[in-house]
């Protein structure tokens, strides 16, 4: 079966319609084993990635499925996958927390790639597990929330801009001390917990900048909403402001900066 954005868009349905009751409810917390990716898995992450698993199963897929939970794993046939160069790229769960907690701010993100690096990275789809909304892009055909086409927004360091911080707590005052003048240019500051729902919150214009300065952030959980991001015509870049374009992988991690186009020079500048 060939992947597109529809059969995308369908499976994070099938993930909604089988978590959304789970928020919120002390089942979904329960610990499992730690995962691929290194947190503990919790019985919603769980449940979510069964549920990818079967979809692509029974649509008969062939690829590599890139998930939090299990790591690297063929789904259907492995030789058919590799001469396809068919890659998924998932998050089953981004924001295990917030859902555990029935904090309405959590997703589900898939990646398509065509190839072995994030620039072979062809459709992304998000899906907000409390509103059923619908983040979407396909490579140089735009970004969309359900069926309205979005853009970044155009505010600059000089008007109210929103934006997200995510520190580890290695060093966190250290840190926070060299981000002061930063953040006091910024109009608010939020840390909302779901990182692709953040990548699609710029992407369309609600928020203007994510600094994400943890060396533990996952591919699983930027590949999606990277995409989104740009096809919206906005930015993300490593800390030393250069171009993001590693090898598809359950191990490869980096720390980012995501913003509109207007705030793309004064972050590298400040933060270089």
């Amino acid at each position: 079966m060939e992947i597109d954005i529809n059969f995308l868009k369908q499976i994070t349905i099938n993930v909604f319609n089988k978590v959304s009751p789970l928020l919120g409810q002390k089942e979904a917390g329960l610990k499992s084993t730690r995962g691929a990716g290194g947190d503990v898995s919790m019985n919603i992450d769980i449940i979510a990635e069964n549920v990818i698993i079967e979809s692509l199963e029974k649509a008969n897929v062939d690829t590599l499925l890139i998930s939090e939970e299990i790591g690297e794993k063929y789904i259907g046939n492995k030789e058919k996958a590799m001469n396809n160069q068919n890659v998924l790229i998932v998050d089953p769960l981004d924001g295990s927390n917030n859902a555990v907690r029935g904090i309405p701010y959590c997703s589900v993100s898939i990646a398509h790639a065509i190839g072995s690096k994030i620039s072979d990275i062809q459709r992304a789809v998000v899906l907000n597990l409390f509103t059923k909304d619908i983040y979407w892009a396909e490579k140089e055909k735009g970004a969309y929330l359900n069926d309205k086409k979005i853009h970044v927004s155009d505010l600059d360091i000089s008007e109210k801009c929103f934006f997200e911080l995510n520190l580890p707590m290695k060093n966190l005052m250290e840190d926070l001390q060299k981000l002061t003048p930063l953040i006091r240019r910024f109009y608010r500051v939020r840390i909302l917990g779901s990182t692709a729902l953040t990548l699609c919150q710029i992407a369309s214009g609600s928020m203007e900048a994510f600094i994400n300065l943890r060396k533990s952030n996952r591919l699983v959980d930027v590949a999606a909403g990277m995409l989104i991001l740009k096809e919206a015509g906005g930015k993300i870049f490593s800390l030393n402001g250069t171009e993001i374009d590693q090898t598809l992988s359950i191990d490869i991690r980096f720390p980012f900066i995501a913003s509109n186009t207007n705030l793309e020079s004064f972050l590298k500048t400040e933060l270089g």
